[in-house]
């Protein structure tokens, strides 16, 4: 466990450095050929953990310290023992044992791990009092950046409370049954089968009661089934795709969209990614599912001029690069990690891949904008400009009632969405 602990505070070191949670534990594996599922699910747990609830378990530590130590290694110890004492089962007594062991491997100094002891024990003694002070401060409250709250309050005043803990909250495993070969009620009895309960969520969205590794799953090898939330499957069906259409999955990696769209119909397919390696994903999950892509395209969905044919697409999905906030439970370095000014950014690349992509779209053609993101700035004002700049645009409605106003807020069963359908007159 105190190995667990220490290549924890490296991850968690290197996130808060600015680094993707996602990106370091992919590099972590790969330094740690070694390490055992346990381990790696201890290391996940304590790293996730801790990036979920650092604004509670950081207002706790201000409490407790005088001042941070001058090592923040040590100060990670404590954020992933604080996580432990909070969140895990583990006895009390042997976490803070395994903290004080891990402090001295960092340091030598024994004032540094008398301190990781006492910090510890004092937060034991006075948990509750600890938790209310804490929870005093939004940050401490809502485990989120200020300026996030502050947005949420002014844009959603009636929705913000949920939205906040809903992103706090472990991501549901939701599968997608490729009705193409299986109904939904056949694989639930595959699933029961296997001693799996499952709930249906919406058509074709099931919810595991409990996660699984994905080996576990009946047919997954077999294209039977994929993984991919209930919000995110929403996008290939409000694409309204019809047989022998001409289709563009624009910023389609790792191609859960792409797969989805092949299920619903027999159509010319082109997927493009500006990433090569994450192509590769694309690729992988085509052959899985047995389906085949027109056309893979490693480019810019920014500049048609580089890589499009001449020929008009009758269907565009433009999922478009985003802040990320509607999948913060998944990704809970993202709220650490972006600044409100990143979506100013955002919002100017997003334009660019839009009117870029609106020129290669057919008359009478349809356009699906959609974003993981919650932030108006991303989504619905974003699409009025582009409105105002396009005359020959009109929005089309959305006939999922959870979509209000093109957006889909993250809850306890699915992650947040926007989704935009634009007909072009």
């Amino acid at each position: 466990m105190i190995k667990t602990q220490l290549i924890a505070v490296s991850v968690v070191s290197k996130v808060l450095a600015g680094s993707s949670l996602t990106a370091v534990l992919l590099e972590c594996w790969q330094q740690h050929a070694t390490l055992s599922g346990q381990q790696k699910g201890a290391i996940q747990d304590f790293s996730y953990g801790v990036l979920r609830f650092y604004g509670q378990l950081s207002e706790i530590l201000a409490i407790l310290l005088s001042k941070p130590p001058q090592d923040k290694k040590i100060y990670y110890l404590l954020l992933i023992s604080l996580y432990q004492l909070l969140y895990s089962k583990l006895p009390a007594y042997t976490i803070v044992n395994q903290a004080v062991a891990a402090s001295r491997t960092l340091t030598r100094s024994i004032k540094i791990q008398g301190l990781v002891n006492a910090v510890l024990r004092n937060f034991i003694r006075q948990k509750e009092m600890l938790l209310t002070k804490a929870a005093e401060k939004e940050v401490g409250l809502y485990s989120h950046p200020q300026w996030w709250i502050d947005k949420l309050r002014a844009q959603y005043p009636h929705h913000f409370h949920a939205v906040l803990n809903a992103d706090n909250k472990r991501p549901p495993m939701t599968l997608r049954v490729n009705q193409s070969k299986i109904n939904i009620a056949a694989y639930q009895q595959l699933l029961a089968n296997s001693g799996m309960e499952s709930r249906l969520i919406w058509p074709e969205a099931l919810m595991l009661n409990k996660p699984v590794g994905v080996e576990k799953l009946p047919g997954f090898n077999d294209g039977l089934v994929s993984i991919q939330d209930a919000g995110a499957q929403l996008a290939a069906p409000l694409l309204d795709v019809q047989q022998g259409m001409r289709v563009l999955d624009a910023c389609a990696a790792p191609g859960g969209k792409s797969g989805h769209l092949l299920e619903l119909a027999d159509i010319s397919l082109t997927v493009l990614d500006n990433n090569k390696s994450r192509l590769i994903q694309v690729k992988q999950n085509l052959e899985r599912l047995q389906k085949r892509a027109a056309c893979i395209v490693c480019a810019d969905a920014a500049h048609p001029d580089v890589w499009w044919d001449g020929k008009l697409f009758d269907r565009i999905l433009a999922d478009v690069p985003c802040s990320s906030s509607g999948v913060v439970c998944r990704h809970p370095d993202i709220k650490w990690l972006r600044r409100e000014s990143d979506l100013q950014k955002f919002s100017v690349q997003q334009q660019a891949i839009l009117h870029a992509l609106w020129q290669i779209l057919a008359r009478n053609g349809k356009l699906l904008y959609a974003t993981c993101s919650i932030f108006p700035e991303e989504n619905k004002l974003l699409i009025k400009q582009f409105l105002q700049q396009h005359s020959d645009a009109r929005i089309e409605p959305l006939s999922e009632p959870k979509i209000q106003d093109g957006q889909l807020l993250p809850d306890i069963q699915h992650d947040g969405f926007f989704y935009t359908r634009l007909h072009k007159r």
